[in-house]
């Protein structure tokens, strides 16, 4: 007797226990992204270094800067009047260049980044750059200052240059082959 009520308990439990586990529902729901979100984001974000840009450059008051097309400014240091030669595509051009934030704090020095050698169009570089550098002439240093959509973007470099970071790099081209 005692052996058919184990049994019948033991046939019990067992089909309890064979009831389809439901899944849990999250604590809490996570708000979903559309792209018109980070879109609107994303222009948010340009405003607000947009306008650290114009301040830096007001607070530079004795130099002027002109607004490239491209969405980057720029200001000669020393400017080439008698040639007329610019690097063109595919054109191998070496230059020397630092990177600085908003504050002129030093990220990358020359000395540290040394001399790059860069084949026009050809390689990936920082994206202001790739366009400033072939309107200089050999001999012209230029300052630009750089949002981060046109520089290192949402991710920086992955070491000393943050998320969304403006920056200034001034670059002076030493040679074109």
């Amino acid at each position: 007797m005692k052996s058919r009520i184990l049994l019948i308990l033991c046939t019990c439990l067992l089909i309890l226990s064979c009831k389809e586990q439901e899944a849990r529902r999250p604590v809490s729901k996570s708000k979903t992204y559309t792209l018109a979100d980070t879109s609107d984001e994303m222009k948010q974000i340009n405003k607000i270094e947009e306008a650290k840009i114009q301040n830096y450059i007001t607070k530079d008051s004795l130099s002027t800067y002109i607004a490239a097309p491209n969405g980057y400014w720029y200001r000669y240091i020393n400017k080439v009047e008698e040639d007329t030669t610019t690097p063109k595509k595919e054109d191998i051009v070496e230059f020397s260049y630092d990177i600085t934030d908003l504050n002129d704090q030093v990220i990358y020095s020359k000395e540290e980044l040394g001399i790059k050698t860069y084949v026009i169009d050809k390689e990936d570089f920082i994206p202001a750059l790739q366009i400033g550098i072939k309107s200089m002439k050999v001999g012209e240093t230029i300052k630009f200052v750089i949002p981060s959509y046109n520089a290192f973007g949402i991710v920086g470099d992955e070491n000393r240059i943050g998320i969304n970071q403006s920056i200034i790099s001034t670059v002076t081209l030493l040679n074109i082959k």
